[in-house]
């Protein structure tokens, strides 16, 4: 890793970065770095302006930190700038560091890794699909954010555009996957068996896409930390004994909550009669998505059916 080098370039583009965030009135500008840098300098050249710095580094947050600076471990050194941003942005709302609706305005190395030569103006409503900070947090517990954030965004396509013109409902179960497939089985064919892991990783917008086809089909889909799909068409055998739910729900939703109550995952399902999205962690609903308005909203239950002794999907 190179360190930041202070160079009269480097020194133009932080200025022209801070005329921006004025213009914008952006909340503050988000620096991406590839390596360390002299956090002293860089805490006198950034004055008063808010300035979030973004990396790699592992041992860097505590110098950063004693300079007043703060600091968001990305953790991505190989994936493309546009992830690392996305991550880091998403790490910053979930810190509170910034706030959902916002603007801020990124500095980072966009063509040569080495150099600083690049300036964004980074609008968080559009880019983070309205989560706020606190429902980001809550959730980050369980799986890394660009995995779940992944994985809901699909849900919601789902949920909004259904498959050739008819309504579809459908689970994920994202995390623990080890746990998940232990707790569940197969209900016959499974249409993801046989690829590597390359092949069935939710990054790719191929497999995305193929996604929408096999969540027709009965049972769930298991998706692990990080984003590979282990298994499709699994019933879950997970107890829902200490499971609560509001009216209404079906046993996709049972299933759902059980298996996050059971494991560290978290479940998404999509209603097949309207498309509602819902989140579930530790046995119950945690955010409802909205297919058609995008905008989580914190589900507080306040009606309730008998607890079944045992659910499966």
């Amino acid at each position: 890793m190179k360190a930041l080098r202070f160079t009269d370039r480097f020194h133009k583009l932080f200025s022209l970065a801070g005329s921006v965030a004025d213009s914008v009135a952006a909340e503050g500008v988000l620096l991406l770095l590839d390596g360390p840098a002299d956090w002293q300098r860089l805490k006198r050249l950034s004055g008063k302006r808010k300035v979030i710095v973004a990396g790699n580094i592992g041992e860097e947050p505590a110098g950063a930190a004693a300079q007043g600076l703060e600091f968001v471990h990305v953790g991505m050194p190989e994936t493309p700038v546009y992830e690392r941003l996305t991550q880091a942005v998403l790490e910053a709302v979930a810190d509170d560091l910034f706030s959902p609706g916002s603007q801020v305005v990124a500095l980072y190395a966009g063509f040569d890794a080495d150099t600083i030569d690049s300036i964004s103006v980074i609008n968080l409503d559009e880019h983070l699909n309205r989560l706020t900070g606190r429902d980001l947090r809550r959730l980050e517990t369980r799986v890394p954010l660009d995995t779940l954030k992944m994985v809901v965004d699909l849900a919601v396509e789902i949920g909004r555009e259904g498959r050739e013109g008819k309504p579809m409902g459908t689970l994920f179960v994202v995390g623990d996957a080890r746990k998940v497939l232990a707790t569940s089985h197969p209900a016959g064919f499974d249409p993801v068996r046989g690829y590597n892991r390359k092949e069935r990783n939710l990054g790719d917008p191929r497999v995305r896409e193929g996604m929408k086809e096999i969540a027709q089909m009965d049972g769930a889909i298991v998706v692990s930390a990080d984003g590979t799909v282990e298994a499709a068409c699994r019933y879950l055998d997970c107890s829902a004994a200490d499971v609560t739910l509001s009216k209404g729900l079906g046993a996709r939703h049972w299933a759902a909550a059980a298996v996050s109550r059971a494991t560290n995952a978290v479940a998404v399902t999509v209603s097949q009669s309207n498309g509602t999205v819902r989140i579930f962690q530790n046995g119950e609903v945690v955010l409802r998505i909205e297919p058609q308005l995008r905008r989580p909203m914190v589900w507080k239950e306040f009606e309730y059916e008998p607890r079944p002794s045992e659910t499966k999907l």
